[in-house]
C-alpha cells in the first residue's frame, strides 16, 4: 500500500501546532482525501478522536507524539519522516461495536478503540447482570463499574484497574470489574475476541448507569451489549523499533 501522499492532523495544544508548522514547512499536505497516511500530533487521546473521525476513510494512520503518554505514537522528529513511514510496520485494530438501550427505550451505538466502560451515576453502586453469548455468567455484580477493553487498549484504563495486559495477537478481550464489592474476589475474566458481552443494569431507577465508548457517554442505560467488530480494521503504522506488539510486551516488565 502506497505512502507517498501525506496529511497532517494536530491536537490544539501549542506544542503539536508548532510540531504542524515545521512539518507542513518541509513536506506536502495533501489533505485527508487524497492522503495515503494521516500523520497525527498529539497524545493518545487525540489519535483516539482522529482514527473515529477518519475511519470511514480506511486511511493508515502514523502517530508523531506531542502529548504525555503517546503509547499509540512513534517519537517526534522533522527529519526522515518520508523513509520512516516506508520502513513503518503495520498493526491492525480491530474496534468494539457497543449497542445500548437507555431507560426511555432509545438505542444507542458507538464504536471504541480501547474500551467499553459502564459506571454508577450516583453514590450508590451499580448492580449489574453479566451474560457472555446469551449465558448468564454473574448474576449480580455489585460495582463501581465495569470495563470491555481490547488489546490495543489493555494497556489504557483497563491496566489502571488492575486488568490484564493482552498481546495484539491473542485475539483477546478483557472483562474487567471496577472497585468490586461483590463478588470481592472476583477479578474479571479474559474472553475470546468473538464473544458477545451482555450487562443488565439491576434496578436502574434506584441505582442509574451510564456506558462510555472510547469518549462518548451515554446515560441511564439499562441494557448494553459489546462485541467485536472483526469485519472493521484500523490501520496504525509504527517505527519497527517502537511497535505496538514491543510495546505492550514491554509493559509487563515494567516494575
Amino acid at each position: 500500500m502506497a505512502r507517498d501522499k501525506i496529511t497532517f492532523m494536530a491536537s490544539e495544544t501549542p506544542e503539536a501546532n508548532a510540531a504542524l508548522k515545521r512539518l507542513r514547512g518541509r513536506y506536502d499536505d495533501v489533505g485527508p482525501e487524497q492522503a495515503d497516511v494521516i500523520v497525527v500530533l498529539g497524545g493518545d487521546g487525540f489519535m483516539l478522536s482522529v482514527l473515529h473521525k477518519t475511519r470511514h476513510l480506511t486511511r493508515q494512520i502514523y502517530g508523531m507524539n506531542q502529548g504525555t503518554v503517546g503509547f499509540l505514537m512513534n517519537s517526534f522528529s522533522v527529519k526522515n519522516l518520508t523513509e520512516r513511514l516506508q520502513a513503518a510496520k503495520i498493526t491492525v485494530v480491530h474496534p468494539l461495536e457497543m449497542m445500548a438501550m437507555d431507560a426511555t427505550g432509545k438505542e444507542h451505538r458507538a464504536m471504541a478503540i480501547n474500551e467499553v466502560s459502564v459506571f454508577r451515576e450516583t453514590r450508590q453502586a451499580a448492580k449489574i447482570r453479566i451474560s457472555i453469548d446469551g449465558q448468564v455468567r454473574l448474576e449480580e455484580l455489585v460495582c463501581d463499574g465495569v470495563l470491555v477493553a481490547t488489546p490495543a487498549g489493555s494497556t489504557a484504563y483497563n491496566l489502571s484497574a488492575y486488568g490484564p495486559i493482552l498481546p495484539l495477537e491473542a485475539d483477546i478481550l478483557a472483562l474487567t470489574p471496577i472497585s468490586a464489592f461483590r463478588p470481592r474476589r472476583w477479578r474479571g475474566a479474559l474472553l475470546p475476541s468473538t464473544a458477545k458481552i451482555q450487562f443488565e443494569v439491576l434496578n436502574p431507577a434506584k441505582r442509574p448507569v451510564s456506558v462510555v465508548a472510547d469518549n462518548q457517554e451515554f446515560r441511564n442505560v439499562i441494557q448494553i451489549e459489546v462485541v467485536e467488530d472483526q469485519a472493521a480494521e484500523l490501520h496504525l503504522l509504527f517505527d519497527p523499533e517502537h511497535n505496538l506488539e514491543e510495546r505492550i510486551l514491554n509493559e509487563q516488565f515494567i516494575p
